[in-house]
């Protein structure tokens, strides 16, 4: 219990120190003056260097020994916690310092020539960079494959979803990809058949934005004690502990993406301000992995948000905040603009239908790279291929192609698959959730979000990271992650327009 003690006290300087780093990156994108750049970096640095050397430190690994042969007198939370703790301190040994350094500034490097190089659809001139980091990530993978007992690729995939493997990823994406392109078939014919979405117009200023934005998260629950909302050049939800930071950037020309940027980072808040509070400075209080983090966004933003009953709600709230008036402005125009399907090239840009298709592209081709079965020249040709076969479109340029995100570039390899599980995870959910709270979809038409929270809120936020993702999910939904539900899910909302779907 000693060495357990010890642990915990350690962890919870990691916690506080992850807190500060938190605050201060949040800092940075919303704003930091530009001047202040280096100096943040440089206090960042330092921040996350004190980090590794805490966790890293040799009696850490004699405590963890120590404490794994004690744990008869733990609580079941405890054990859950020492897992963890584990679990953190092999990511961190696996790698030596030498290679995380080379990491970082290959990281770095690429991601300053991807900016230009995006812009100027110029693949070849990132390529060398780009070379860099996949070297790197590839040594990372083998080096935690060697402590974590996985394949490269799982080892970096584990980095953010924790206990993922391939075997289970690769039926749910496989069978995903031969449902796909028959069934945007389907939706697009019967698209065709209704009524085109009237667009809205306006100016919609950007304060009348943010009110309505804030309204909502209200109305969903989100502690403003504990959290706030501000404007970023990409969305994100981060901060520290009992102090949320979410943000948004808004148009004027259209608050439609702003506002479903809001309620999907408001998914994010939830999870972080619904964690038990008696483990929050411990490892075991954290949130299980992306994938589920990912769930909880999804499940405030397409399960919920944009349902027929939430949109019943949102029509005349949405119409009072900008004054509209008009057939444009009824609940039915606003689910058919909510929910209008057309295969595009950029993901970020891409409807619930579509956008599975790019993640399993992604997900593809980072594992064949890591892999080595894939070389960076016959990348822009593989994904050219995968967009055809898809989605049955092909980018005309590497801007809409392989150059669209910053997440290679940026040493992100491994992150794109909890993309889509947590599309799966969260479609599973709801449909538990309405099980269990048969007046879940009722209360959303009244823009009342208390049921479907409160679920969340026992069944996924109270339990941080006491069980693996597939027991949380086992638990919760009484079965194991079944891509059948998420299936259901888009059939019901775009072939068979449920008034509640």
């Amino acid at each position: 219990m000693t060495a357990y003690h010890e642990l915990e006290r350690r962890f919870a300087r990691l916690a506080a120190l992850g807190d500060a780093i938190g605050i201060l990156g949040w800092d940075c994108q919303t704003m930091m003056p530009d001047g202040a750049a280096e100096a943040r970096a440089a206090a960042t640095a330092t921040l996350a260097g004190l980090s590794h050397d805490l966790l890293t430190a040799p009696v850490v690994a004699d405590l963890l020994d120590e404490a794994e042969a004690g744990t008869a007198g733990l609580e079941p939370w405890q054990r859950a916690n020492l897992h963890e703790m584990r679990r953190d301190w092999s990511h961190a040994t696996a790698v030596p310092a030498d290679l995380v350094e080379a990491s970082s500034r290959a990281s770095s490097a690429a991601e300053m020539v991807w900016r230009t190089a995006r812009a100027a659809s110029d693949f070849a001139a990132l390529k060398p960079a780009l070379a860099e980091v996949l070297a790197c990530q590839r040594e990372i993978g083998q080096a935690k494959a060697a402590a974590l007992g996985c394949s490269p690729y799982e080892a970096l995939l584990d980095q953010y979803e924790p206990g993922a493997r391939t075997a289970a990823i690769d039926p749910l994406f496989d069978d995903l990809a031969d449902f796909l392109p028959g069934f945007l078939g389907r939706v697009l014919e019967r698209q065709a058949m209704l009524p085109a979405p009237e667009p809205l117009a306006g100016p919609f200023p950007v304060e009348a934005q943010r009110a309505l934005g804030e309204r909502l998260m209200r109305r969903i629950g989100f502690d403003f004690n504990r959290g706030r909302l501000d404007v970023s050049l990409h969305p994100f939800c981060g901060g520290a502990t009992n102090d949320v930071r979410l943000t948004t950037r808004y148009d004027e020309g259209d608050f439609t993406r702003a506002l479903m940027g809001v309620l999907h980072e408001t998914g994010h808040a939830l999870y972080e301000q619904g964690r038990p509070a008696a483990w929050l400075a411990q490892p075991v209080g954290a949130a299980r992995g992306m994938a589920v983090h990912e769930s909880q966004s999804l499940i405030v933003e397409m399960q919920a948000a944009r349902s027929r009953a939430f949109l019943d709600y949102l029509a005349p709230v949405v119409r009072a905040a900008f004054g509209g008036s008009g057939p444009a402005w009824e609940a039915g125009n606003l689910h058919r603009l909510y929910t209008r399907v057309e295969p595009g090239f950029i993901r970020v840009d891409a409807d619930e239908v579509t956008y599975p298709a790019h993640v399993i592209l992604r997900y593809r081709l980072e594992k064949a790279m890591i892999a080595g079965d894939l070389t960076l020249e016959d990348l822009p040709g593989a994904w050219a291929e995968g967009m055809r076969a898809l989605l049955g479109i092909v980018p005309p340029d590497d801007r809409r192609g392989c150059l669209q995100d910053i997440h290679w570039p940026s040493g992100g390899w491994g992150y794109f698959p909890t993309y889509t599980l947590g599309a799966a995870i969260a479609a599973q959910l709801f449909d538990a959730a309405s099980r269990a709270e048969p007046d879940l979809r009722p209360r959303l038409a009244q823009g009342d979000f208390a049921p479907l929270a409160g679920w969340l809120r026992t069944n996924i936020h109270g339990k941080g990271s006491l069980l693996s993702t597939s027991d949380l999910l086992r638990e919760a939904t009484g079965r194991p992650l079944d891509p059948a539900l998420y299936r259901r899910h888009l059939e019901r909302r775009y072939l068979e327009r449920d008034a509640h779907a």
